[in-house]
């Protein structure tokens, strides 16, 4: 064990930011949005530690589960072009509804994954990419 590494204030920095991006999933990302401004503003702090790759993995994670969000919402933009036929809206309110949910669940699952599977390397000292 690195006892160095385990007493550093950044170690438990990281492991709460971890636990923010799991957590804003259920607070509409709001509380990603805020470990996201800490990622930044304290990414010179963490230059040359293992946690430097930490930090780039939780920003990476937010952009694309950003995406991943953006682009759970964009059918619903057919809905504008349906006119005012009621059963096209329907279906294609079903639709969009349905690939929206699933496109956010699968991006929910994704972004607890990343947040574990960071956490588990940062318990063990590692940093996330290898050289």
């Amino acid at each position: 064990m690195n006892y160095s590494i385990d007493k550093d204030p950044n170690r438990t920095l990281t492991l709460i930011l971890y636990v923010l991006y799991i957590i804003a999933i259920f607070t509409g990302g709001l509380l990603a949005v805020i470990a996201l401004v800490i990622n930044y503003i304290k990414r010179s702090d963490v230059h040359g530690s293992i946690f430097e790759s930490h930090f780039t993995w939780q920003i990476r994670t937010f952009w694309w589960y950003l995406i991943w969000n953006i682009i759970a919402f964009l059918p619903f933009l057919f809905l504008f072009f349906t006119g005012q036929n009621p059963d096209l809206f329907a279906g294609v309110a079903l639709g969009a509804s349905v690939f929206c949910i699933a496109v956010i669940f699968v991006a929910w699952v994704w972004i607890v994954y990343r947040a574990i599977k960071g956490i588990m390397r940062l318990n063990d000292n590692l940093p996330m990419y290898s050289n």
